[in-house]
């Protein structure tokens, strides 16, 4: 395809549209992705569907799953003018979920595929719920329907009540999960288009507006299949190709950049929309400020890193100089280009309303804002589920350390759901993650693709702490010199404004001048006065900082070494060093010396975290560990071995369904008891049991074992026990 189409496309922000696949694992996003591209000429039509073009990492290849969301642009024609697509195919396994969270951030539409048979499993409402939290518009595929004729032998009336059930499922959660204002508009509809059926995997499918212009029924699908003659199914994909039902869905349906950014810049960019920057964003203005938001960041083996992400505003070309907002940072752009499966075309410039790749931003990661002058950054992207499970990573050669802290760092780059924490004294680093397929694919890829021989723990549980009632009175701490005290008091947080955090109503961050009109409004609705709105002063990490002082001169001065020190606690609390949760901190009175000398860091530091530490200890301190609920599906007859096993590992049955032979379970586990579970599981059931996650929480670990996890935890940390 020659490139000065997709150069002259990209500036036709009306014919752009920028979207992502999403679904459960193995309902066939990655053929589906295959065959969109064949269809617009980039892919053999042989090898469509089995050439996997969008995983490129071997172990991707290997084990049949996408772990990384890959970009892709293509020009599809529709009426007579010509669109360019640009495409992320995101992974469906859930720990992977990081990748469909921010592949989010750069698109306006995505197209949620569900599988016939399966129907909508937790996976399809995990990413549901990512991007409507994004305002993504949805659109849906249902993928498979060939197994529902072939394998399940559906009558046609049998097959639309099969089609009806998965889209009046995915209409109830649109109406449960979506912002006001797009719960109905939003619902997704036959008769208009916004659905399509098909089969990925022999590239033929449907919608309603295609089936009344191209004169096909469903009769016509039922009967080429009926004989097992595969040339009737291939004469299908050349009557009704996926590509072109679904490119013309998506041209139909999904908005372009210029409509899309009117309504999603105020959801995801918090500065001052009257303010030039805050125009160009909303107008998607390509001649504004340059405003790139990686959400990828790929090493290229010739190139370097490359970001790749979405132009919201502005044009960028190579060898301009441009300014990282999180970072504080000054940086030049080596390179800019867009992408074509693998491929990156390098291209003269980059403009607004375009998923595209940079290079030569140094040490940029997924969510950085980056511009040509300072600007208030984009909200940060928020994953719905935290890393939890945690192992501790060594090189088996001492001199391959520095090479592993490389490695580490790009890791943490390639994947920012993944923690990493380098010890470069003892030469041990921690990697958390999801889960141990998360984990275990990670290490898999630094010895396979990074070449380097190391050696893990097994996995380490990251635990939370928290308090369980209010503090009796405000604790006093001191500043080592004597002259400064912090009166501090705890409490739990709210559960509504806990829950209102997690889901971004709330975003974290501190508070530099006044609290945001529509952030208040929220607060006020869950039950919060006007003088508690006021002292908020940062969330952070699901935990709240009021300042209740009144008229104190030099609080200014200090605010921010105390909002420091608050973060610091809530990474290491006092019980176990793990991170805090759920937690309300008071400043309720200060005492400062009149000299700044005497109030620095080394003063102000110690004394608010013994304050914090000190009233956390009155107020009845715990430990809260994860716990993941599972859907798991098995053949009825092993339903008595599953709960058997549930039982075993201190879990908790929620709810059980059993429809025929099959029965699906919902059952709440520990990850502390989930290590080895997929193998476990496989046992019980005799390889015919699957389990997928579907949420995840923290709840109070039993109190006879709260003192046995703390002792374990601070042995594995080396903490004296007075530390």
């Amino acid at each position: 395809m020659p490139e000065e189409k997709f150069e002259e496309l990209m500036k036709k922000q009306n014919n752009i549209r920028n979207i992502a696949i999403a679904a459960h694992i193995d309902h066939g996003k990655t053929t589906f992705s295959d065959n969109l591209l064949a269809g617009a000429g980039m892919l053999s039509e042989e090898t469509a569907g089995k050439q996997r073009a969008l995983d490129f990492h071997e172990d991707e290849a290997a084990r049949g799953i996408t772990i990384d969301s890959a970009s892709v642009s293509m020009v599809h024609e529709f009426k007579g003018e010509k669109y360019l697509i640009n495409l992320i195919d995101t992974p469906g396994h859930v720990d992977f979920g990081g990748d469909v969270t921010r592949a989010m951030r750069a698109v306006d539409g995505c197209i949620v595929l569900a599988c016939a048979v399966e129907g909508v499993m937790p996976q399809t409402e995990t990413v549901l719920r990512q991007a409507l939290k994004e305002l993504v518009k949805p659109v849906l595929f249902i993928n498979k329907v060939d197994r529902l004729i072939k394998e399940v032998k559906l009558t046609p009336e049998a097959m639309q009540e099969k089609f009806m059930s998965i889209i009046n499922h995915v209409n109830e959660l649109i109406e449960k999960i979506a912002p006001e204002g797009y719960k109905e508009k939003w619902k997704v509809n036959v008769a208009d288009g916004s659905v399509a059926f098909g089969s990925a995997f022999h590239n033929w499918a449907l919608s309603v507006p295609y089936m009344k212009e191209k004169n096909i029924t469903f009769k016509d699908i039922i009967e080429a299949y009926s004989s097992d003659n595969e040339e009737e199914w291939k004469a299908l994909a050349k009557k009704a190709p996926i590509h072109e039902v679904v490119l013309n869905m998506t041209i139909g349906h999904h908005p372009n950049p210029v409509e899309a950014q009117k309504y999603r810049i105020q959801k995801i960019w918090h500065g001052d929309l009257e303010s030039p920057v805050g125009k160009n964003l909303l107008e998607c203005d390509p001649n504004g400020e340059p405003v790139f938001v990686p959400i990828k960041i790929v090493v290229d083996k010739h190139a370097g890193e490359v970001a790749a992400g979405r132009m919201f505003s502005g044009t960028l070309k190579q060898g301009e100089d441009v300014y990282m907002n999180l970072s504080g940072t000054q940086t030049r752009v080596q390179q800019v280009s867009v992408y074509k499966g693998a491929q990156r075309i390098v291209t003269e410039e980059v403009s607004a309303g375009n998923v595209v790749g940079i290079v030569g931003l140094k040490d940029v990661f997924a969510g950085e804002t980056v511009s040509k002058n300072k600007i208030e950054p984009f909200e940060a992207i928020k994953h719905l589920f935290e890393p939890v499970v945690t192992k501790s990573i060594e090189v088996t050669k001492a001199a391959d350390l520095p090479k592993l802290v490389e490695i580490l760092r790009q890791v943490g780059k390639e994947d920012p759901s993944i923690k990493v924490q380098i010890n470069e004294q003892t030469g041990e680093s921690l990697i958390s993650g999801m889960g141990e397929l998360h984990l275990e694919i990670i290490e898999n890829r630094i010895k396979t693709e990074k070449g380097l021989d190391v050696k893990s723990s097994p996995p380490i549980i990251v635990y939370r702490e928290t308090v369980a009632k209010e503090s009796p009175q405000a604790f006093e701490g001191r500043s080592p010199n004597k002259h400064n005290s912090f009166f501090i008091k705890v409490a739990p947080l709210e559960e509504n404004i806990y829950e209102a955090i997690q889901n971004g109503t709330i975003p974290e961050g501190r508070i530099k001048k006044k609290i945001d009109t529509g952030v208040a409004d929220s607060l006020r609705e869950l039950g919060w006065d006007g003088d508690t709105i006021r002292n908020l002063k940062h969330v952070y990490r699901g935990n709240v900082f009021l300042d209740e002082t009144r008229g104190e001169v030099h609080m200014l001065e200090v605010i921010e070494m105390i909002l420091d020190a608050f973060e610091m606690v809530m990474n290491e609390g006092p019980l176990a060093r793990e991170p805090c949760m759920k937690m309300k901190v008071s400043l309720v009175d200060i005492r400062l010396h009149e000299d700044a000398i005497h109030r620095g860091p080394a003063q102000v530091y110690p004394a608010v975290r013994d304050a914090i530490k000190g009233a956390m200890q009155g107020a009845s301190p715990s430990i809260l560990e994860p716990l993941q609920i599972h859907l798991i599906e098995m053949p009825g007859e092993y339903l008595g071995a599953v709960t058997k096993l549930i039982g075993g590992k201190r879990g908790q049955m929620l709810n059980v369904n059993q429809e025929g032979d099959n029965a699906e379970m919902e059952a709440k586990i520990p990850v502390a008891e989930m290590i080895g579970w997929s193998s476990d599981l496989r046992s019980a059931t005799e390889g015919r049991g699957v389990s997928s996650l579907k949420d995840q929480l923290f709840e109070k670990l039993p109190a006879a074992m709260q003192d046995e996890v703390i002792r374990k935890i601070r042995d594995r940390k080396g903490l004296a026990e007075n530390q």
